[in-house]
């Protein structure tokens, strides 16, 4: 199975695309790495981070970027069980909305966003899928 972490040229692409002065809501499914992996010369490389652990540290810095933009969850909730599917599959589930695309545009080039949150992103995430759906 083809792990993607990153979207696309051509998925990006679609998703600028689609209408930007819509309302959006966007699926995470997320699949955490048992440690995570932080490139050498990070200040976390080396410390022993899980994936979760270094989610939670994206999470944190992921919502002080938006925080005045109105990007909000949606909805979060523990993973009890696979009905349909393998086991396993995914560690987290959640929907981010956002008042539209621009605002989630603007988020993933914020120089801020790129060079302090994602690259804990990057080092906990071993799989993962963004869906857009129209808010």
């Amino acid at each position: 199975m083809t792990a993607h972490i990153d979207p696309s040229r051509e998925n990006w692409q679609r998703f600028k695309d689609l209408p930007r002065n819509t309302p959006i809501h966007m699926l995470n499914l997320i699949k955490f790495r048992d440690l995570a992996e932080y490139p050498e010369g990070h200040p976390n490389h080396g410390k022993g981070l899980t994936g979760r652990e270094a989610y939670a540290i994206y999470a944190e810095g992921f919502q002080q970027v938006v925080a005045n933009d109105g990007a909000a969850m949606v909805w979060s909730a523990p993973i009890e069980c696979v009905v349909t599917g393998p086991e396993g599959e995914w560690d987290e589930a959640f929907v981010m909305g956002y008042p539209d695309s621009t605002v989630f545009m603007a988020m993933v080039k914020n120089t801020e966003y790129i060079r302090d949150v994602v690259p804990h992103r990057t080092a906990a995430v071993a799989d993962s899928r963004l869906i857009r759906f129209r808010g």
